[in-house]
């Protein structure tokens, strides 16, 4: 059984305190949005509670309302965005799940029927991720 220990210095957590760098396209009292820098599809981005938790497994339920609020409205402004017809909402939980960065995070990515999504691990190009941001800032907008 893995430890639930939540680790203050995962990297969400060192973004959430300006340790590490962002591009930031969304972000309320409780919830903050960031692209992801490996893309697997144009505007994947990453939605993340403000407030420690490793992940679904140990979140509270305003927790999990207040970032799934947040997931559904960045979902609609990253279709917008991208003409997409769809999203793909990904989420994962513990290193068996999947889950490489314990702090409770979702995977937004804007979709078209017959797409494909680039495979995991490629680092993406930092000026067009900036582009993809102002595009989904626009929308949010």
């Amino acid at each position: 059984m893995p430890t639930m220990t939540y680790d203050p210095d995962n990297i969400f957590a060192k973004i959430l305190r300006g340790e590490i760098p962002a591009t930031k396209v969304y972000e309320d009292d409780e919830t903050l949005a960031f692209m992801d820098i490996m893309p697997r599809a144009d505007g994947h981005l990453l939605v993340i509670p403000k407030t420690p938790c490793r992940n679904l497994l140990d979140a509270s339920p305003d927790q999990l309302a207040t970032v799934m609020q947040a997931v559904q409205k960045l979902s609609h402004a990253v279709m917008k965005a991208f003409g997409a017809e769809g999203v793909t909402i990904q989420q994962f939980n513990e290193a068996a799940g999947g889950q490489e960065v314990f702090h409770l995070h979702f995977h937004v990515l804007p979709r078209r029927e017959g797409d494909r999504l680039r495979p995991p691990g490629q680092m993406g190009d930092m000026e067009v991720i900036a582009g993809h941001a102002e595009q989904i800032r626009a929308a949010l907008a």
